[in-house]
């Protein structure tokens, strides 16, 4: 019996061992909503996420009247939309790989927008295809701008 409880304890220990190295390699990415911040007006900082699946953002108020939530057609497949209340803070945990696009809802004519990009951008032709009002679209053009230049400098 007492060798039974040996080998269950081991195998626990081996187990919660192995779900917490598993959860260790996840990293948790902060972003901002912000008033005013170094890329302008009603910005999120950082505005582009680079991240890993697995891996969690959590968005942060630190200025009121702002929220974050996904933009219609700017998720992977099969990802479900999220969306936080006004003045408060939500964690998104990103399950697939591609672009994940942003917005403060209150904000989003005025470009308060981000992307997150997760592995490859394989629905970046869809993302791009997404109409945004205002500010927005500018603010968009630029981020996948810099998604391509990153993109066509790790290809070479």
């Amino acid at each position: 019996m007492s060798s039974l409880k040996s080998l269950l304890s081991a195998a626990i220990l081996t187990g919660s061992m192995l779900l917490a190295a598993g959860a260790a390699g996840a990293a948790e990415i902060e972003v901002k909503m912000l008033n005013k911040g170094p890329s302008g007006m009603m910005t999120f900082e950082p505005t582009m996420v680079k991240a890993a699946v697995g891996d969690t953002v959590h968005f942060v108020v630190a200025d009121k009247g702002h929220n974050a939530e996904s933009i219609e057609g700017m998720l992977p497949e099969g990802v479900s939309p999220f969306a936080g209340k006004l003045n408060e803070g939500l964690i998104v945990t990103l399950e697939k790989p591609g672009v994940y696009g942003f917005r403060c809802k209150p904000h989003y004519g005025m470009g308060m927008v981000g992307m997150i990009v997760v592995g490859d951008a394989a629905n970046e032709d869809a993302a791009k295809a997404v109409e945004h009002p205002g500010m927005a679209k500018k603010v968009f053009a630029k981020l996948f701008e810099e998604l391509d230049t990153k993109k066509s400098a790790s290809a070479q």
